[in-house]
């Protein structure tokens, strides 16, 4: 390190050079990289045991007593726990759901009307428990809706949206989302399948 350098503390060129270099990640690293930036709570899962060990200590954490689950394949990780489990949703009661696809890109979780029916995700609780596997990750939304199509051949499914926000309350600049907020409080609970 030269004299100026130490005196200054001053950016030569090449720290500059070093700093612009794109690093490229791979899907899984760059989704969790932007989750974790965007507020999410990211839990990295190798067996079902330890999904079904993670989501009891979100239960604990948050001190809930009740989780909303449509999906028959996710409510088996519910059996064991204390929680009384509804199919109605409630505007109070957490929601247990998996997802379409995982957005590398950006960080997003691909939902659609297989998870959220009807309902907009803003009209849904604050908090989200969302079980996904690490084969739902794609790189952007346009590989997201190839795949949904691709994976419902017979009905392709409707109100395709996603949570791109975990960060409650969080105001956004953008006036394309004006009323439409769909931040969550989101817990990814991201079990190894490869």
């Amino acid at each position: 390190m030269s004299f100026f350098k130490k005196l200054f503390n001053r950016d030569t060129s090449k720290d500059k050079e070093a700093k612009k270099q794109e690093v490229h990640l791979s899907l899984d690293d760059a989704f969790v990289h932007h989750f974790i930036e965007k507020g999410g709570k990211f839990l990295y899962c190798v067996s079902e045991k330890e999904v079904a060990s993670n989501l009891g200590q979100i239960f604990t954490e948050n001190a809930w007593d009740k989780v909303t689950c449509t999906e028959s394949s996710v409510k088996e990780y519910l059996k064991g726990f204390k929680v009384k489990v509804s199919t109605d949703f409630q505007k109070d009661t957490p929601f247990f759901t998996t997802c379409e696809h995982l957005i590398s890109d950006n960080g997003d979780i691909l939902f659609s009307s297989n998870q959220l029916s009807t309902h907009k995700i803003a009209s849904l609780t604050d908090d989200f428990i969302v079980f996904a596997r690490t084969s739902q990750l794609v790189r952007n939304t346009g590989q997201g809706l190839t795949g949904i199509k691709s994976n419902c051949k017979e009905h392709i499914p409707t109100n395709i949206s996603a949570v791109k926000n975990y960060t409650l309350k969080k105001d956004d600049d953008n006036f394309l989302n004006y009323g439409n907020s769909n931040s969550k409080n989101l817990y990814l609970l991201l079990l190894e399948d490869f």
